[in-house]
Protein backbone atom coordinates (compact mmCIF):
# COMPACT_ATOMS: atom_id res chain seq x y z
CA UNK A 1 0.00 0.00 0.00
CA UNK A 2 2.95 2.32 0.22
CA UNK A 3 4.69 3.88 -2.74
CA UNK A 4 8.23 4.99 -2.15
CA UNK A 5 9.20 7.54 -4.68
CA UNK A 6 12.67 9.10 -4.49
CA UNK A 7 10.83 12.35 -4.13
CA UNK A 8 11.81 13.69 -0.77
CA UNK A 9 15.53 13.66 -1.55
CA UNK A 10 14.85 15.32 -4.88
CA UNK A 11 12.67 17.88 -3.12
CA UNK A 12 15.18 18.84 -0.45
CA UNK A 13 16.84 21.50 -2.63
CA UNK A 14 13.44 23.13 -2.97
CA UNK A 15 13.28 23.51 0.80
CA UNK A 16 16.56 25.44 0.60
CA UNK A 17 15.52 27.35 -2.51
CA UNK A 18 16.71 30.70 -1.23
CA UNK A 19 20.29 29.39 -1.06
CA UNK A 20 20.44 28.23 -4.69
CA UNK A 21 21.82 30.23 -7.56
CA UNK A 22 19.44 31.02 -10.39
CA UNK A 23 20.77 28.39 -12.81
CA UNK A 24 20.82 25.40 -10.37
CA UNK A 25 17.42 26.47 -9.08
CA UNK A 26 16.00 26.41 -12.58
CA UNK A 27 17.48 22.95 -13.20
CA UNK A 28 16.13 21.59 -9.93
CA UNK A 29 12.74 23.08 -10.74
CA UNK A 30 12.64 21.27 -14.08
CA UNK A 31 13.62 17.98 -12.45
CA UNK A 32 10.96 18.36 -9.77
CA UNK A 33 8.37 19.16 -12.41
CA UNK A 34 9.32 15.97 -14.31
CA UNK A 35 9.17 13.90 -11.12
CA UNK A 36 5.78 15.40 -10.27
CA UNK A 37 4.44 14.65 -13.73
CA UNK A 38 5.58 11.03 -13.43
CA UNK A 39 3.91 10.75 -10.01
CA UNK A 40 0.64 12.30 -11.21
CA UNK A 41 0.59 10.04 -14.26
CA UNK A 42 1.30 6.93 -12.17
CA UNK A 43 -1.59 7.63 -9.80
CA UNK A 44 -4.17 8.63 -12.41
CA UNK A 45 -4.13 12.43 -12.23
CA UNK A 46 -2.59 12.82 -15.70
CA UNK A 47 -3.36 10.70 -18.74
CA UNK A 48 -0.60 8.27 -19.70
CA UNK A 49 -1.98 8.11 -23.24
CA UNK A 50 -0.75 11.57 -24.20
CA UNK A 51 2.70 11.29 -25.83
CA UNK A 52 3.78 14.88 -25.12
CA UNK A 53 4.25 16.69 -21.83
CA UNK A 54 1.09 18.11 -20.26
CA UNK A 55 0.28 21.75 -20.68
CA UNK A 56 0.55 24.10 -17.73
CA UNK A 57 -3.23 24.10 -17.38
CA UNK A 58 -3.38 20.28 -17.37
CA UNK A 59 -0.54 20.10 -14.84
CA UNK A 60 -2.14 22.69 -12.54
CA UNK A 61 -5.51 20.93 -12.70
CA UNK A 62 -3.84 17.62 -11.83
CA UNK A 63 -2.10 19.25 -8.86
CA UNK A 64 -5.45 20.70 -7.69
CA UNK A 65 -7.08 17.25 -7.89
CA UNK A 66 -4.22 15.68 -5.95
CA UNK A 67 -4.39 18.42 -3.30
CA UNK A 68 -8.15 17.88 -2.92
CA UNK A 69 -7.76 14.13 -2.42
CA UNK A 70 -4.85 14.70 0.01
CA UNK A 71 -6.71 17.37 2.06
CA UNK A 72 -4.15 20.07 1.23
CA UNK A 73 -4.82 23.74 0.47
CA UNK A 74 -5.99 23.77 -3.16
CA UNK A 75 -3.68 26.11 -5.07
CA UNK A 76 -2.68 24.19 -8.20
CA UNK A 77 0.94 25.00 -7.34
CA UNK A 78 3.69 22.42 -6.79
CA UNK A 79 4.70 23.79 -3.40
CA UNK A 80 6.65 22.28 -0.51
CA UNK A 81 3.59 20.83 1.23
CA UNK A 82 2.45 19.11 -1.95
CA UNK A 83 5.94 17.67 -2.59
CA UNK A 84 6.09 16.38 0.98
CA UNK A 85 2.70 14.70 0.55
CA UNK A 86 3.86 13.00 -2.65
CA UNK A 87 6.82 11.54 -0.75
CA UNK A 88 4.66 9.91 1.94
CA UNK A 89 4.09 6.12 2.04
CA UNK A 90 0.93 5.23 0.13
CA UNK A 91 -1.03 2.63 -1.77
CA UNK A 92 0.24 1.58 -5.20
CA UNK A 93 -3.23 1.68 -6.78
CA UNK A 94 -4.14 4.82 -8.74
CA UNK A 95 -6.52 7.43 -7.34
CA UNK A 96 -8.53 7.40 -10.58
CA UNK A 97 -11.98 8.96 -10.18
CA UNK A 98 -11.72 9.13 -6.37
CA UNK A 99 -13.07 12.71 -6.39
CA UNK A 100 -15.98 11.85 -8.68
CA UNK A 101 -16.75 8.64 -6.78
CA UNK A 102 -16.82 10.44 -3.43
CA UNK A 103 -19.03 13.23 -4.80
CA UNK A 104 -21.46 10.67 -6.22
CA UNK A 105 -21.49 8.74 -2.95
CA UNK A 106 -22.24 11.81 -0.81
CA UNK A 107 -24.86 13.05 -3.29
CA UNK A 108 -26.54 9.65 -3.07
CA UNK A 109 -26.53 9.82 0.72
CA UNK A 110 -28.22 13.21 0.83
CA UNK A 111 -30.60 12.37 -2.03
CA UNK A 112 -31.69 9.15 -0.32
CA UNK A 113 -30.69 6.85 -3.18
CA UNK A 114 -27.90 4.36 -3.86
CA UNK A 115 -25.06 5.41 -6.12
CA UNK A 116 -23.90 3.28 -9.03
CA UNK A 117 -20.12 3.50 -8.86
CA UNK A 118 -17.88 2.58 -11.74
CA UNK A 119 -15.23 0.01 -10.97
CA UNK A 120 -12.12 0.34 -13.09
CA UNK A 121 -9.46 -2.26 -13.70
CA UNK A 122 -6.63 0.25 -13.69
CA UNK A 123 -3.60 -1.27 -11.99
CA UNK A 124 -0.39 0.41 -10.90
CA UNK A 125 2.61 -1.73 -11.80
CA UNK A 126 5.43 -2.37 -9.39
CA UNK A 127 7.48 0.71 -8.77
CA UNK A 128 8.31 0.79 -5.08
CA UNK A 129 4.75 0.30 -3.78
CA UNK A 130 4.37 -1.60 -0.54
CA UNK A 131 1.26 -3.37 -1.82
CA UNK A 132 -1.33 -3.16 -4.54
CA UNK A 133 -4.52 -5.01 -5.39
CA UNK A 134 -6.63 -5.68 -8.46
CA UNK A 135 -10.14 -4.28 -8.59
CA UNK A 136 -12.94 -6.87 -8.65
CA UNK A 137 -12.88 -10.21 -10.43
CA UNK A 138 -9.21 -10.99 -9.76
CA UNK A 139 -9.23 -11.11 -5.95
CA UNK A 140 -5.45 -10.73 -5.72
CA UNK A 141 -3.18 -8.49 -3.66
CA UNK A 142 0.61 -8.27 -3.87
CA UNK A 143 2.94 -7.21 -1.05
CA UNK A 144 6.53 -6.00 -1.08
CA UNK A 145 8.79 -8.54 0.63
CA UNK A 146 11.48 -5.88 1.11
CA UNK A 147 9.31 -4.05 3.62
CA UNK A 148 9.34 -4.74 7.34
CA UNK A 149 5.93 -6.08 8.38
CA UNK A 150 4.30 -6.24 11.80
CA UNK A 151 1.01 -7.43 13.29
CA UNK A 152 1.39 -5.34 16.46
CA UNK A 153 0.39 -1.72 16.91
CA UNK A 154 3.45 -1.10 19.07
CA UNK A 155 6.18 -2.77 17.02
CA UNK A 156 8.13 -1.23 14.20
CA UNK A 157 7.23 -1.88 10.61
CA UNK A 158 4.19 -1.51 8.39
CA UNK A 159 1.08 -2.99 9.96
CA UNK A 160 0.08 -5.92 7.76
CA UNK A 161 -3.51 -5.90 9.04
CA UNK A 162 -4.11 -2.28 7.95
CA UNK A 163 -2.43 -2.74 4.56
CA UNK A 164 -4.30 -5.99 3.86
CA UNK A 165 -7.64 -4.47 4.86
CA UNK A 166 -7.04 -1.55 2.49
CA UNK A 167 -6.16 -3.84 -0.42
CA UNK A 168 -9.21 -6.05 0.27
CA UNK A 169 -11.25 -2.88 -0.11
CA UNK A 170 -9.88 -2.54 -3.64
CA UNK A 171 -10.74 -6.15 -4.45
CA UNK A 172 -14.30 -5.36 -3.33
CA UNK A 173 -14.42 -2.50 -5.82
CA UNK A 174 -13.70 0.49 -3.58
CA UNK A 175 -11.70 3.40 -4.95
CA UNK A 176 -9.56 5.69 -2.82
CA UNK A 177 -11.33 8.00 -0.38
CA UNK A 178 -10.42 11.65 0.30
CA UNK A 179 -11.63 11.32 3.92
CA UNK A 180 -8.34 11.64 5.85
CA UNK A 181 -9.00 8.88 8.41
CA UNK A 182 -10.71 6.46 6.04
CA UNK A 183 -9.27 2.98 5.61
CA UNK A 184 -9.45 3.60 1.84
CA UNK A 185 -7.43 6.84 1.98
CA UNK A 186 -4.48 6.42 -0.44
CA UNK A 187 -1.80 7.08 2.18
CA UNK A 188 -0.67 4.59 4.78
CA UNK A 189 -2.00 5.13 8.29
CA UNK A 190 -0.90 3.47 11.49
CA UNK A 191 -3.22 1.24 13.46
CA UNK A 192 -4.21 3.55 16.29
CA UNK A 193 -6.69 3.37 19.11
CA UNK A 194 -9.52 4.66 16.96
CA UNK A 195 -11.65 2.41 14.83
CA UNK A 196 -10.37 0.99 11.57
CA UNK A 197 -13.28 2.07 9.36
CA UNK A 198 -14.56 5.59 8.85
CA UNK A 199 -18.10 6.56 7.92
CA UNK A 200 -16.97 7.07 4.32
CA UNK A 201 -15.73 3.47 4.12
CA UNK A 202 -19.15 2.29 5.27
CA UNK A 203 -20.94 4.50 2.76
CA UNK A 204 -18.68 3.30 -0.05
CA UNK A 205 -19.22 -0.40 0.50
CA UNK A 206 -22.96 0.03 1.11
CA UNK A 207 -23.32 2.00 -2.12
CA UNK A 208 -21.96 -1.05 -3.97
CA UNK A 209 -23.55 -3.90 -2.02
CA UNK A 210 -26.44 -2.32 -0.11
CA UNK A 211 -27.17 -1.98 3.59
CA UNK A 212 -27.35 -5.03 5.89
CA UNK A 213 -30.65 -6.85 5.51
CA UNK A 214 -33.14 -6.49 8.32
CA UNK A 215 -32.65 -9.35 10.75
CA UNK A 216 -29.04 -10.03 9.74
CA UNK A 217 -26.46 -10.39 12.50
CA UNK A 218 -23.39 -8.14 12.50
CA UNK A 219 -20.30 -9.76 13.96
CA UNK A 220 -18.23 -7.46 16.18
CA UNK A 221 -14.56 -8.37 16.28
CA UNK A 222 -13.06 -7.90 19.76
CA UNK A 223 -10.90 -4.86 20.24
CA UNK A 224 -11.51 -2.46 17.36
CA UNK A 225 -14.73 -0.52 16.98
CA UNK A 226 -16.74 -1.01 13.82
CA UNK A 227 -16.63 2.56 12.59
CA UNK A 228 -15.44 6.03 13.42
CA UNK A 229 -17.89 8.90 12.87
CA UNK A 230 -15.27 11.47 11.97
CA UNK A 231 -16.24 15.01 11.09
CA UNK A 232 -15.69 15.60 7.37
CA UNK A 233 -14.80 19.17 6.51
CA UNK A 234 -13.24 19.11 3.01
CA UNK A 235 -11.94 22.40 1.74
CA UNK A 236 -14.17 24.08 -0.83
CA UNK A 237 -16.89 21.53 -0.12
CA UNK A 238 -20.57 22.29 0.28
CA UNK A 239 -21.31 18.93 1.88
CA UNK A 240 -23.00 18.55 5.22
CA UNK A 241 -21.31 17.30 8.33
CA UNK A 242 -22.16 13.90 9.70
CA UNK A 243 -23.97 14.34 13.02
CA UNK A 244 -23.81 11.87 15.87
CA UNK A 245 -25.56 11.61 19.20
CA UNK A 246 -23.58 11.78 22.41
CA UNK A 247 -19.90 12.67 22.91
CA UNK A 248 -17.52 11.83 20.08
CA UNK A 249 -15.42 9.54 22.27
CA UNK A 250 -18.45 7.25 22.66
CA UNK A 251 -18.45 6.52 18.92
CA UNK A 252 -14.74 5.86 18.47
CA UNK A 253 -12.26 5.91 21.36
CA UNK A 254 -10.21 8.32 23.43
CA UNK A 255 -6.55 9.27 23.81
CA UNK A 256 -6.47 9.23 27.61
CA UNK A 257 -8.78 9.17 30.62
CA UNK A 258 -8.47 9.93 34.33
CA UNK A 259 -10.57 10.65 37.43
CA UNK A 260 -10.23 13.00 40.40
CA UNK A 261 -11.06 12.52 44.09
CA UNK A 262 -14.62 13.77 43.53
CA UNK A 263 -15.18 10.94 40.99
CA UNK A 264 -15.33 13.36 38.07
CA UNK A 265 -14.00 11.68 34.94
CA UNK A 266 -11.89 13.53 32.38
CA UNK A 267 -11.83 12.13 28.84
CA UNK A 268 -9.23 13.41 26.35
CA UNK A 269 -9.34 13.19 22.57
CA UNK A 270 -7.37 15.28 20.10
CA UNK A 271 -7.26 18.91 21.24
CA UNK A 272 -10.40 18.65 23.45
CA UNK A 273 -11.55 17.07 26.69
CA UNK A 274 -14.89 16.24 28.34
CA UNK A 275 -15.84 16.33 32.02
CA UNK A 276 -18.22 13.55 33.08
CA UNK A 277 -20.06 13.89 36.38
CA UNK A 278 -20.52 10.84 38.66
CA UNK A 279 -24.13 10.51 37.42
CA UNK A 280 -22.98 10.34 33.77
CA UNK A 281 -23.83 13.90 32.70
CA UNK A 282 -21.26 15.07 30.16
CA UNK A 283 -19.98 18.57 29.44
CA UNK A 284 -19.52 19.99 25.97
CA UNK A 285 -16.08 19.35 24.44
CA UNK A 286 -13.64 21.94 25.74
CA UNK A 287 -10.27 22.99 24.27
CA UNK A 288 -7.27 21.69 26.21
CA UNK A 289 -5.49 25.01 25.85
CA UNK A 290 -8.23 26.88 27.71
CA UNK A 291 -7.51 24.96 30.91
CA UNK A 292 -3.97 23.64 30.52
CA UNK A 293 -2.02 26.16 28.47
CA UNK A 294 0.91 24.61 26.65
CA UNK A 295 -0.46 21.06 26.72
CA UNK A 296 -0.23 19.49 23.22
CA UNK A 297 -3.11 17.64 21.55
CA UNK A 298 -3.34 13.85 21.37
CA UNK A 299 -1.86 13.17 24.78
CA UNK A 300 -1.18 9.48 25.44
CA UNK A 301 -1.78 9.08 29.19
CA UNK A 302 -3.17 11.12 32.08
CA UNK A 303 -3.63 10.69 35.82
CA UNK A 304 -4.78 12.80 38.78
CA UNK A 305 -3.01 12.35 42.09
CA UNK A 306 -5.58 11.89 44.85
CA UNK A 307 -3.07 13.20 47.39
CA UNK A 308 -2.60 16.74 46.03
CA UNK A 309 -5.05 16.89 43.08
CA UNK A 310 -2.30 17.55 40.53
CA UNK A 311 -2.80 16.47 36.92
CA UNK A 312 -0.04 14.49 35.21
CA UNK A 313 0.06 14.22 31.41
CA UNK A 314 2.33 12.08 29.23
CA UNK A 315 3.13 12.15 25.53
CA UNK A 316 6.15 10.72 23.73
CA UNK A 317 9.12 11.16 26.06
CA UNK A 318 7.73 14.27 27.77
CA UNK A 319 5.49 14.82 30.79
CA UNK A 320 3.59 17.76 32.29
CA UNK A 321 2.30 18.46 35.80
CA UNK A 322 -0.46 20.99 36.51
CA UNK A 323 -1.88 22.24 39.78
CA UNK A 324 -5.26 23.55 38.74
CA UNK A 325 -4.51 25.39 35.51
CA UNK A 326 -0.97 26.36 36.48
CA UNK A 327 2.06 24.29 35.44
CA UNK A 328 4.11 23.07 38.40
CA UNK A 329 7.23 22.92 36.23
CA UNK A 330 8.28 25.80 34.02
CA UNK A 331 8.55 23.54 30.99
CA UNK A 332 7.80 19.90 30.06
CA UNK A 333 10.03 17.33 31.72
CA UNK A 334 11.98 14.69 29.81
CA UNK A 335 10.49 11.64 31.47
CA UNK A 336 12.70 9.23 29.54
CA UNK A 337 15.63 10.47 31.63
CA UNK A 338 13.80 9.31 34.78
CA UNK A 339 13.36 5.76 33.52
CA UNK A 340 9.83 6.12 32.15
CA UNK A 341 8.94 4.56 28.79
CA UNK A 342 8.33 6.58 25.65
CA UNK A 343 4.72 6.67 24.37
CA UNK A 344 3.01 5.18 27.45
CA UNK A 345 -0.33 3.42 27.04
CA UNK A 346 -2.04 4.61 30.24
CA UNK A 347 -1.46 6.15 33.68
CA UNK A 348 -3.20 5.35 36.97
CA UNK A 349 -3.21 6.69 40.52
CA UNK A 350 -3.31 3.49 42.60
CA UNK A 351 -5.06 4.35 45.93
CA UNK A 352 -3.82 1.40 48.06
CA UNK A 353 -0.17 2.43 47.56
CA UNK A 354 -0.81 6.12 46.82
CA UNK A 355 1.45 5.89 43.80
CA UNK A 356 1.27 6.69 40.11
CA UNK A 357 1.60 3.67 37.81
CA UNK A 358 2.48 3.85 34.12
CA UNK A 359 1.51 1.05 31.71
CA UNK A 360 3.33 0.30 28.47
CA UNK A 361 2.75 -2.85 26.45
CA UNK A 362 3.20 -5.90 28.68
CA UNK A 363 4.92 -4.00 31.52
CA UNK A 364 4.13 -1.43 34.20
CA UNK A 365 6.22 1.12 36.12
CA UNK A 366 5.71 2.17 39.75
CA UNK A 367 6.66 5.80 40.48
CA UNK A 368 7.93 7.23 43.75
CA UNK A 369 5.60 9.40 45.85
CA UNK A 370 5.52 13.05 44.87
CA UNK A 371 7.65 12.62 41.77
CA UNK A 372 8.20 10.79 38.53
CA UNK A 373 11.21 8.68 39.43
CA UNK A 374 10.72 4.96 38.75
CA UNK A 375 10.94 2.81 41.90
CA UNK A 376 13.67 0.15 42.15
CA UNK A 377 12.92 -3.29 40.65
CA UNK A 378 10.55 -1.83 38.06
CA UNK A 379 9.28 -2.28 35.39
CA UNK A 380 7.49 -5.55 36.04
CA UNK A 381 5.25 -7.74 33.89
CA UNK A 382 1.46 -7.48 33.67
CA UNK A 383 1.12 -10.99 35.08
CA UNK A 384 0.99 -9.19 38.45
CA UNK A 385 -2.43 -7.91 37.37
CA UNK A 386 -4.23 -11.17 36.75
CA UNK A 387 -6.18 -11.23 33.49
CA UNK A 388 -5.27 -7.71 32.35
CA UNK A 389 -4.60 -7.40 28.56
CA UNK A 390 -1.62 -5.64 27.06
CA UNK A 391 -1.75 -2.12 25.59
CA UNK A 392 -4.54 -0.72 27.75
CA UNK A 393 -5.62 2.81 26.87
CA UNK A 394 -6.77 4.04 30.29
CA UNK A 395 -7.38 3.09 33.93
CA UNK A 396 -9.66 4.53 36.63
CA UNK A 397 -9.99 3.68 40.36
CA UNK A 398 -13.64 3.35 41.42
CA UNK A 399 -15.38 3.99 44.80
CA UNK A 400 -16.27 0.28 45.17
CA UNK A 401 -12.59 -0.66 45.39
CA UNK A 402 -12.24 -1.80 41.81
CA UNK A 403 -10.14 -0.46 38.95
CA UNK A 404 -11.56 -0.15 35.45
CA UNK A 405 -9.11 -0.69 32.58
CA UNK A 406 -9.94 0.29 29.00
CA UNK A 407 -8.73 -0.88 25.61
CA UNK A 408 -10.58 0.25 22.49
CA UNK A 409 -14.30 -0.54 23.05
CA UNK A 410 -13.71 -3.02 25.91
CA UNK A 411 -13.24 -2.67 29.67
CA UNK A 412 -11.92 -4.96 32.42
CA UNK A 413 -12.91 -4.64 36.10
CA UNK A 414 -10.07 -5.50 38.48
CA UNK A 415 -10.33 -6.16 42.22
CA UNK A 416 -7.79 -3.86 43.95
CA UNK A 417 -7.21 -6.21 46.89
CA UNK A 418 -6.79 -9.44 44.89
CA UNK A 419 -5.32 -7.82 41.75
CA UNK A 420 -7.52 -10.05 39.59
CA UNK A 421 -9.98 -9.15 36.85
CA UNK A 422 -13.55 -10.02 37.82
CA UNK A 423 -15.59 -8.83 34.80
CA UNK A 424 -15.28 -7.39 31.31
CA UNK A 425 -17.55 -5.99 28.61
CA UNK A 426 -18.25 -2.98 26.39
CA UNK A 427 -17.84 0.25 28.29
CA UNK A 428 -20.18 2.35 26.12
CA UNK A 429 -23.20 0.18 27.00
CA UNK A 430 -22.33 -1.27 30.42
CA UNK A 431 -20.77 1.71 32.26
CA UNK A 432 -23.46 4.44 32.42
CA UNK A 433 -21.18 6.77 34.38
CA UNK A 434 -19.07 7.14 31.18
CA UNK A 435 -21.81 9.34 29.74
CA UNK A 436 -22.54 7.36 26.56
CA UNK A 437 -26.32 7.54 26.84
CA UNK A 438 -26.89 7.50 23.06
CA UNK A 439 -23.89 5.50 21.88
CA UNK A 440 -25.79 2.31 21.13
CA UNK A 441 -29.42 3.18 20.65
CA UNK A 442 -29.97 0.31 18.23
CA UNK A 443 -30.42 2.50 15.13
CA UNK A 444 -29.32 1.19 11.77
CA UNK A 445 -25.99 2.52 10.61
CA UNK A 446 -26.78 4.99 7.80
Amino acid sequence: MVARVSFLLRALPLLLWERLDAEPAERVGRELREEAEAFLEKYGYLSDQVPKAPTSAQFNNAIREFQWVSQLPISGVLDRTTLHQMARPRCGVADTDSHAAWTERISALFAGRQAKLRRKKRFSKQGGALAHAFLPRRGEAHFDLDERWSLSRRRRGRNLFVVLAHEIGHTLGLTHSPAPRALMAPYYKKLGRDSLLSWDDVLAVQSLYGKPLRGSVAFQQPGKLFTDFEAWEPRNSQGRRTETQGPKYCHSSFDAITIDRQQQVYVFKGSHYWEVEPDGNVSEPRPLQERWAGLPPNIEAAAVSWEDGDFYFFKGSRCWRFRGSQPVWGFPQLCRARGLPRHPDAALFFPPLRRLIIFKGARYYMLGRGGLQVEPYYPRGLQDWGGLPEEVSGALPRPDGSIIFFRDDRYWRLDQAKLRTTASGRWTTELPWMGCWHANSGGTLF
